[in-house]
Formats: structure tokens, C-alpha cells, sequence
């Protein structure tokens, strides 16, 4: 018949292994499973069609991303939209379609949409930086004027980690867009 003390020490042998797996475990997750949001990147701008009427502006817009999952499992993404912005009014927006992305793979996306005619605001700028941003039509007697819009993508979705953990991560990438009101072309993109 064993001793009362071997059958302790038994006991605590087993519980220490069995704490030492859990902690084994936990660090492996945090470390090599830890989700980890999108990352997106902005490859293209561009405005097919642009109209200006009366103080007005209409255009085509086109924006080109590529996002990337750094995860090790697959990024089920949904609720995703790309807003236009100008002077802190949104002007027009488009959502993408959900999908998924794979573990480390980059998927690229595609979205075009009209928006419609809205007034624009004038004001005499001497320098491009320091009025950039404020969503104003910059008057320069070099380049003509600038119209100045923001963009914004933002994704959402989920990871499922281990096939048993969901986790919830997003993402959002900015970029400022100056347009030449002479001929619609993109005087600059700063992401």
C-alpha cells in the first residue's frame, strides 16, 4: 500500500505539469496566434471624369488598395467602406463586397463610384502645406486651383485563431487627395 505522501507528491507533480502547460500554452498564443489587425496600403487614385459648373464639383473616383493579413489564419472580412470627405462633409461612399483574405496573403481591391455635385469653398493660399487638409480650394496662379477631399477605407472582420478563438480586428487607412478643378487631374496623395 502506497504512502500518503507519495500520493501528495504525485498530486503536486501533476499539478505543476499541468500549470506549466497552460502557461506554455498561453505564451504560445499571445506570441504566435496574437490576431493582429489589416494592414492597408493605397496603391492608386485616380478621377476618370471631373466636372466643374457654377462652383460646383462632380467626379468619377476611383481608389486602388491592396491589404495584406499578417495572421495565421484566414481574414473573414465584412462592413467595409471607402467615404469621401471634403471640408468635413462626407460627399460620397461606396461599400466594398465581403470576402476573405488567406494567412499571409494580400488581396487587392477595387472601388469606383460618382459623386455627386456639391459646392466648393474658395481661399487664397500662398503655401500648398499649410492650408492642406482644411478641405478649401487652394487659388495658385501656377498650377490653377486644388480641390482637397479625404478618403477613408475601413475594414472589419474577424480571425479565428486555433479554429477556436474569434477575434475581432480592423483596420483604417486615411489619404488627402488634391484634384486640379482644371482638368481633374490629382495634383497630390498623401496616405
Amino acid at each position: 500500500m502506497p504512502k500518503p505522501s507519495s500520493n501528495l507528491a504525485s498530486c503536486a507533480v501533476a499539478t505543476l505539469f499541468i500549470v506549466f502547460l497552460l502557461i506554455a500554452a498561453l505564451t504560445v498564443y499571445l506570441t504566435v496566434f496574437r490576431p493582429k489587425d489589416p494592414e492597408i496600403s493605397v496603391t492608386s487614385v485616380k478621377v476618370p471624369s471631373f466636372s466643374v459648373a457654377n462652383s460646383s464639383v462632380s467626379f468619377t473616383f476611383s481608389q486602388f488598395s491592396a491589404v495584406r493579413n499578417p495572421n495565421r489564419a484566414a481574414f473573414s472580412h465584412y462592413n467595409n467602406r471607402i467615404q469621401l470627405f471634403y471640408y468635413g462633409n462626407r460627399i460620397g461612399s461606396t461599400f466594398i463586397p465581403a470576402g476573405v483574405i488567406e494567412s499571409g496573403q494580400t488581396k487587392r481591391m477595387s472601388a469606383d463610384f460618382s459623386v455627386q455635385s456639391f459646392p466648393f469653398a474658395t481661399a487664397e493660399f500662398r503655401n500648398f502645406g499649410s492650408g492642406y487638409g482644411t478641405g478649401l480650394v487652394e487659388l495658385d496662379n501656377r498650377s490653377g486651383s486644388t480641390v482637397e477631399i479625404e478618403s477613408k477605407l475601413e475594414m472589419a472582420g474577424r480571425v479565428r485563431v486555433l479554429g477556436l478563438f474569434t477575434h475581432r480586428i480592423a483596420a483604417k487607412c486615411n489619404c488627402r487627395i488634391a484634384i486640379s478643378t482644371n482638368g481633374g487631374s490629382i495634383v497630390a496623395v498623401r496616405c
